[in-house]
Parts: C-alpha cells; sequence; structure tokens
C-alpha cells in the first residue's frame, strides 16, 4: 500500500501478532522496489520487555540493533538517530528485509498484541 505521509509517497510494511507470545519472533519479506527505511514503530499492549532488530536476513541487525519497543499500545517510534551513523537505511529491490522481535529480552515480560510498522520512501 502506497500512502502519502507530509506530501511523500511512503509504503508501509505493517505486522501484528494478537495474544501473549512464548517465543521470539521473525518476519521477512522482498523489498519490492528501491527504497529507504525512514522510520520502525513497534509495541506490545502491555509492560513489556520484548526488543526489535530491522536489518537484512544476511545482516539482521543492519539497521536497528535490539532496542525496546513501547508498552502499554504506545509505541517507541525509531528514526534517523537510532540508524547506523544517523543515516537512514537504503536498500535495493529484491533484498530481504528481516525484522526480529526478542519477544521478552533477557527473560523478562512477554510481549502481548505485538505490533510494528515499517515505514519507506521510495526511491
Amino acid at each position: 500500500m502506497v500512502s502519502v505521509v507530509g506530501g511523500d509517497k511512503v509504503f508501509m510494511y505493517t505486522v501484528h501478532v494478537p495474544g501473549t507470545l512464548t517465543a521470539n519472533l521473525t518476519s521477512v519479506f522482498t523489498i519490492p522496489l528501491d527504497c529507504t527505511l525512514v522510520e520502525v514503530s513497534a509495541t506490545g499492549s502491555n509492560a513489556n520487555d520484548g526488543k526489535i532488530s530491522v536489518g537484512i536476513k544476511t545482516s539482521p541487525t543492519r539497521d536497528l540493533n535490539s532496542q525496546a519497543i513501547g508498552d502499554s499500545n504506545v509505541p517507541v517510534v525509531f528514526g534517523r538517530s537510532n540508524f547506523p551513523s544517523s543515516q537512514y537505511p537504503r536498500f535495493s529491490k529484491g533484498e530481504i528485509v528481516s525484522m526480529l522481535l526478542d519477544f521478552d529480552g533477557a527473560a523478562g515480560t512477554a510481549t502481548q498484541n505485538f505490533t510494528a510498522v515499517l515505514t519507506f520512501l521510495p526511491g
């Protein structure tokens, strides 16, 4: 789906997993066109210790490495300052993007009703 945000056309990849997670989650997809990752937003519905990573299949923590997600349906938003060298990550058409969730951090509280949105700018 392509949307317009602030005058820019963007596309979003959304993951939602209902219920209480009992294991880590991996979600992968193939990028349909050259693009830039501009934002990652992630939360659980409870106070949790979940941590999110984003990258490519061969380097799943390349662009966002084990960052705490939001609690109680209040997403934490990661942007340029959270990416390596404070640069927006670039993806080429056909690359496999990997989003990982450590469902309970270091054996903490499991994430419930996990939601993540990755926002990309085409081009």
